[in-house]
């Protein structure tokens, strides 16, 4: 993989932010969008913007054919049997709240177990609270060792035959813990427990395969994966939706409405009431195709090579402190003694660099690690080690900084 050929072929990464090259690490919170990407949406603006779905002209049927192709790419891309079970929604948390509000408060009552873990990010973590309060389920964690991983023993004994989802993130978006999705998916399943799957950091970096993973729910985001901001994607067994309602209700989801009564249209379109995300959906499309050219078993070597170099450069700094496994995905989240994370980050914002620093949606984890907040940085196709080189000096005019301040 050539990435100086890559990172060309991103516009946003050819300018100077404050007087210095930009060195983007912040691509957990959201990915930054290749010409390809920008064209196909400016595309669909420029050429066949419509509705879909409904008129029979020409532009409502390219913009149709569009959108539904999208909807295959993404099947194929997390290898799903079905376009039926490819929900379009605004994103992982919109997918998430779908599936702990038509599937989890409908099928669960008092006694019932909700197992989940500290390291899940709060879009995993308080649609099941919210859950857990309106049904009388018990929420359970899973405990987590020390480096931020937990192991199947725990696993074991945390769910029971009374356990009936079990939530988790195949990617922590903090730590990097790349958690064991198929064998958890073994445990819960022979319980009868669905496991639902937060994939938001995992699908932008790792192949996936939702029924090699066991996964009855896998919920991803385009906009960390080289798409556009507001589109995401619910996958469901076909099974499982089947016997869901739809949590919202109005135009282009029913099949006939009464004057008291209605029907709604089959799957996926009974979950995707009024207009789309159209162009979201063009551009998520071109995205994975993109992704696919570069070829995603690349993509999670590279971000594997550059965790391993910021591990080795960063340890070396006196007085930070990282977080989580050795054996991580692409982001390395640390603390630098007596500086605040905020400052940190401001300071390296002034030499060109974007990190993120703060609690990541991950107060829990934060509570766990025993700190307040932290800071964040994270890798993708586009980054080089010379981008962690950049940071490590940051870090270094940093410490020397605030050395200077407090003396």
């Amino acid at each position: 993989m050539n990435i100086k050929n890559i990172r060309e072929l991103f516009p946003i990464l050819n300018q100077q932010v404050n007087g210095h090259p930009l060195v983007y690490l912040d691509s957990a919170a959201t990915s930054q969008k290749p010409v390809s990407v920008i064209e196909a949406i400016s595309q669909y603006y420029r050429e066949y913007n419509s509705n879909v779905h409904r008129g029979v002209h020409t532009l409502g049927t390219k913009a149709t054919d569009g959108y539904e192709a999208a909807r295959e790419k993404v099947r194929r891309f997390i290898g799903a049997a079905s376009t039926e079970e490819i929900i379009f929604t605004r994103g992982t948390t919109t997918s998430l709240n779908f599936v702990a509000y038509s599937y989890g408060r409908a099928r669960l009552e008092e006694g019932d177990e909700i197992v989940i873990n500290a390291m899940e990010h709060h879009a995993n973590l308080i649609p099941w609270q919210q859950v857990a309060k309106a049904t009388g389920a018990t929420l359970k964690y899973i405990p987590l060792q020390p480096n931020g991983t937990f192991n199947l023993d725990d696993v074991k004994k945390t769910i029971t035959e009374r356990t009936k989802i079990v939530a988790m993130a195949h990617v922590s978006n903090v730590l990097g813990t790349i958690n064991p999705i198929k064998e958890v998916a073994d445990i819960a399943h022979r319980h009868g427990a669905v496991l639902v799957v937060d994939g938001a950091q995992s699908a932008p970096h790792l192949a996936v395969n939702v029924q090699e993973l066991g996964a009855d729910f896998f919920a991803l985001s385009g906009h960390k994966m080289l798409g556009p901001t507001g589109i995401g994607v619910l996958y469901g067994k076909k099974a499982l939706l089947e016997e869901m309602e739809p949590v919202e209700t109005g135009g282009e989801m029913i099949d006939y409405v009464d004057y008291y009564d209605s029907t709604w249209k089959e799957l996926p379109w009974k979950f995707e009431a009024g207009t789309p995300v159209i162009a979201g959906a063009i551009g998520l499309g071109a995205a994975i195709d993109f992704l696919n050219e570069v070829g995603l078993d690349n993509i999670h070597a590279h971000e594997e090579e550059l965790a391993n170099y910021a591990l080795d450069v960063l340890s070396e700094i006196e007085g930070l402190e990282i977080y989580g496994p050795k054996e991580r995905a692409g982001l390395v989240t640390f603390n630098i003694d007596g500086v605040h994370p905020h400052d940190v980050a401001t300071v390296l914002d002034t030499e060109g660099i974007a990190i993120r620093a703060g609690h990541h949606c991950a107060q829990p984890l934060m509570k766990w690690l025993g700190v307040n907040a932290t800071a964040r940085a994270s890798f993708y196709l586009y980054n080089t080690k010379e981008d962690i080189d950049a940071l490590a000096a940051g870090l270094k005019k940093t410490k020397e900084y605030f050395g200077h301040v407090f003396e």
